[in-house]
């Protein structure tokens, strides 16, 4: 799996993870699959960056994950 592809997965899974997080608290039930996905994402990030040769910064997010949209979606 390409850096950039793990990095944009991993963030994707970190902002959807979000709201299951929240209504598992508001309804005061365990967030167990929220906490999975959110463990899965931030594996996936920091695999990403401790891989690519002098990380990433905040300025080349966005970079990363349109070019690897655009490198899926034709």
């Amino acid at each position: 799996m390409d850096t950039d592809l793990a990095l944009s997965i991993g963030m994707v899974l970190a902002v959807v993870s979000v709201p299951s997080l929240l209504s598992a608290f508001s309804e005061a039930r365990a967030p167990r699959f929220a906490a999975v996905i959110s463990v899965v994402a931030g594996a996936l990030i920091l695999w990403a960056v401790t891989t690519t040769p002098g990380g990433y910064s905040l300025g080349d997010l966005p970079d990363v994950l349109i070019s690897v949209i655009a490198r899926y979606i034709p």
